[in-house]
């Protein structure tokens, strides 16, 4: 059984950064492909970005394309989600999850974390 924690989250204003970071453990981090997921209020989980399992593969979603980072440290069982040039729209509760495939789909994670809050201040 695999339990991941986010941290990270805050309060920002627009044209910002943050850094998300997923600590994974009670599995071996390095089976598993790690994705970031995000839901804003009202709104169903969308896909943000994915890593493969030793990091050598990343997808992103069209809207964080050229301002997120994933990455991963296998060592330290941690996921990160590094967030720059922030819009009011990227405000949401961001989840990691973890699944030995993978892939953009909500579905086709078995892990997820508790999530974290980035709210995005204009």
């Amino acid at each position: 059984q695999v339990q991941l924690v986010e941290s990270g989250g805050g309060l920002v204003q627009a044209g910002g950064s943050l850094r998300l970071s997923c600590a994974g453990s009670g599995g071996i981090f390095s089976n598993y492909n790690m994705g970031w997921f995000r839901q804003a209020p009202g709104k169903e989980r969308e896909f943000v970005a994915t890593i493969s399992r030793i990091g050598g593969g990343t997808y992103y979603a069209d809207s964080a394309k050229g301002r997120f980072t994933i990455s991963r440290d296998n060592a330290r069982n941690t996921v990160y989600l590094q967030m720059n040039s922030l819009k009011p729209e990227d405000t949401a509760v961001y989840y990691c999850a973890a699944d030995r495939l993978g892939g953009s789909k909500v579905s086709a994670y078995d892990y997820w974390g508790q999530g974290t809050q980035v709210t995005v201040s204009s």
